[in-house]
């Protein structure tokens, strides 16, 4: 990965992990701070995008993790596994949150029930991500098994040499 690849990603992460955090305490303040009106609960949908924002950060963390890792060409060892692992159950996270949504937002939707399911298939949608991700990480499993193989027989090969 080059330099200037890896220092825009690591630019967006941070602008992004910034911007999630600023609109985290605007969401805090609110809550605390504004009534409640009108017919749509908003204090649980406010309760549950915060989640979401906090599953998106620790995504974003693990993500700037492994482009440090490519960046120092550790990215094909055991420590990787800690921040896919971290991708994964973060996309979980935001997959079941998606689900709450649905269920907050499915009574108000009585009058046209399609609108849940398709919200209930756009989490499905979330969940193959999390499914990716894990093939992802199948992968890199094989890969960091070939690298101790082909290391294994690098040492081999110079005690014979």
């Amino acid at each position: 990965m080059g330099k200037l690849a890896v220092g825009a990603l690591r630019a967006v992460l941070g602008v992004v992990l910034v911007g999630t955090v600023f609109v985290q305490v605007m969401m805090v303040w609110a809550l605390f701070t504004d009534p409640e009106d009108g017919s749509l609960p908003l204090t649980p949908l406010r309760v549950i995008v915060f989640l979401g924002m906090g599953s998106a950060q620790v995504a974003l963390v693990c993500v700037g993790r492994l482009v440090a890792m490519v960046r120092r060409g550790t990215v094909f060892s055991h420590a990787a596994f800690r921040y896919v692992n971290g991708v994964i159950g973060a996309i979980v996270a935001a997959a079941l949150l998606w689900f709450a949504v649905t269920a907050v937002n499915a009574p108000g939707q009585r009058d046209d029930p399609g609108v849940t399911v398709i919200m209930g298939g756009i989490g499905l949608a979330i969940l193959g991500v999390a499914l990716i991700v894990l093939v992802l990480r199948m992968l890199l499993a094989q890969a960091v098994a070939r690298d101790a193989e082909a290391t294994q027989m690098q040492a081999e090969l110079d005690e014979v040499i």
